[in-house]
C-alpha cells in the first residue's frame, strides 16, 4: 500500500474511532447539569421573575441565574438539565417553577438557588396515553377519548421535543405549563403529579399556546393566529375568546378590570370587560411586543424583540414610545425593589432606570 493509501486509510480509522468515542461520552441534555459560565449573564436569557424580592432568570443551556440587589450582581442555580429554559414563575417567594425545551419542568423550593427536575419530554407523551386511555376505557361511547390516546401514543413515539413555552402558578399547589401543538399539563400537587388538559382548550387546529397570565380577576391563555383562551369556572375548561386580531399572540399582561394581549407586528389589544369587547392600541412599531410589565405606578410598559419600549400611562391610556440610549432584544421584563426595570434577552441582561 502506498503512503498516500496508509495515510487515508489511517484518517478514516482515526475519524470512526472518534466517532464512537464522541458516542459512548453522549450525555443526554436532559440528564447533563447546566454547567457554571461566568458567561451566563450575558448569554440568551428568554425569562424572569420574582421570588419576593429576588428576582430569577433563566435561558439557554439550563442557565438560571438570581440578583438580590436589583439585578446589579447575579449568582447562577444549581440545574440539572442542560436544556434551554423559556420561562419561570414564582407564586410565593420561595415555591418556584421552569420550563423549558424536551418538554422539562423544574421546581425549586429555595427561591431559586437550586432546582430539580418534576417532568421532562420523555414521560409527557405516556403520562398522556395513561390518562386518555383510563378516560377511554370509563366512557367507552365517548368518540373523542380515542383520539386522545392516539394523540398520547404519538408523542410518546415523537421523543422527548415537546417544547413549554410558559408556566403559572395560582399558588404552591395549582399551575399550568403551556407549549406547542396545544400542549398543555395542570398540576393540582405542586407538581408531585401532572394532568394533561388538552381536552379542556378550544383549540381544535392545536394552535401553540405560547403564554399563559393571570389578570387577578381571570386567568388567560395566548396563542397562534389570534387564539386567545379564558379559563371559565362554570365550563371548566379554557374557553375561546374572540378578538379582532388573527396574527400570534406572545403574552398576555393585566390588572382587574384591564387586560392587553400583544403580539406580532406591533398588534396591542385591551379590553376593560373581560374581554367581550376589544380596542387596539397604536403602537406605531411594525416590530413584534415579546414582552410587557406593570411598573410601581400600575402603569403598562412593553418591549418588543428589536429592544423598543412601549408605555400606557394610567387606564385606557395610549401608547408612548419612550426613549431610551440603547436597544437590544427583550423577551421578558421585571421591576426590581429599587425601581429598576431588569430586561432579558438574546443579549443578555440589562437594567434601566424608570422615569
Amino acid at each position: 500500500m502506498g503512503s498516500r493509501k496508509k495515510k487515508i486509510a489511517l484518517l478514516m480509522l482515526l475519524a470512526v474511532l472518534q466517532g464512537v468515542t464522541q458516542a459512548a461520552t453522549y450525555v443526554d441534555v436532559l440528564d447533563l447539569p447546566a454547567q457554571s459560565s461566568e458567561l451566563a449573564v450575558r448569554s440568551p436569557l428568554l425569562g424572569i421573575a420574582h421570588a419576593g424580592q429576588r428576582l430569577v432568570t433563566v435561558g439557554q443551556r439550563g442557565h438560571i441565574l438570581y440578583s438580590d440587589d436589583g439585578g446589579q450582581n447575579w449568582q447562577q442555580a444549581e440545574v440539572p438539565v442542560s436544556s434551554d429554559l423559556t420561562a419561570v414563575y414564582f407564586p410565593t417567594a420561595a415555591q418556584g417553577w421552569a420550563v423549558g425545551n424536551d418538554g422539562v419542568i423544574l421546581h425549586s423550593s429555595d427561591a431559586g438557588a437550586t432546582w430539580r427536575k418534576q417532568l421532562d419530554g420523555r414521560q409527557i407523551g405516556e403520562l398522556m396515553l395513561k390518562h386518555y386511555a383510563a378516560l377511554a376505557n370509563a366512557e367507552p361511547d365517548n368518540e373523542h377519548w380515542p383520539l386522545w390516546v392516539a394523540e398520547g401514543q404519538r408523542l410518546m413515539e415523537q421523543g422527548a421535543d415537546k417544547p413549554l413555552l410558559d408556566v403559572w402558578f395560582a399558588n404552591e399547589k395549582l399551575g399550568y405549563a403551556v407549549g406547542v401543538f396545544n400542549l398543555i399539563l395542570r398540576t393540582e400537587d405542586g407538581g408531585q403529579t401532572w394532568t394533561p388538559f388538552q381536552d379542556r382548550t378550544d383549540n381544535p387546529q392545536g394552535f401553540h399556546l405560547n403564554a399563559i397570565a393571570s389578570t387577578g380577576d381571570a386567568l388567560y391563555i395566548a396563542g397562534e393566529q389570534g387564539l386567545l383562551l379564558k379559563w371559565d369556572d362554570a365550563s371548566q375548561r379554557f374557553a375561546a375568546v374572540p378578538t379582532p386580531y388573527q396574527g400570534s399572540f406572545f403574552g398576555v399582561l393585566g390588572k382587574p378590570g384591564e387586560v392587553l394581549v400583544y403580539g406580532l407586528r406591533g398588534n396591542v389589544l385591551r379590553s376593560t370587560d373581560g374581554g367581550l369587547n376589544w380596542t387596539r392600541l397604536d403602537s406605531g412599531l411594525q416590530v413584534s411586543i415579546t414582552a410587557a410589565t406593570l411598573d410601581a405606578e400600575g402603569h403598562f410598559r412593553l418591549f418588543t424583540q428589536a429592544g423598543h419600549m412601549l408605555m400606557s400611562r394610567g387606564d385606557n391610556a395610549p401608547l408612548q414610545l419612550m426613549p431610551q440610549s440603547q436597544q437590544t432584544p427583550v423577551a421578558g421584563a421585571a421591576l426590581a425593589a429599587n425601581g429598576a426595570l431588569v430586561l432579558v434577552g438574546g443579549r443578555g441582561m440589562r437594567t434601566l432606570p424608570v422615569e
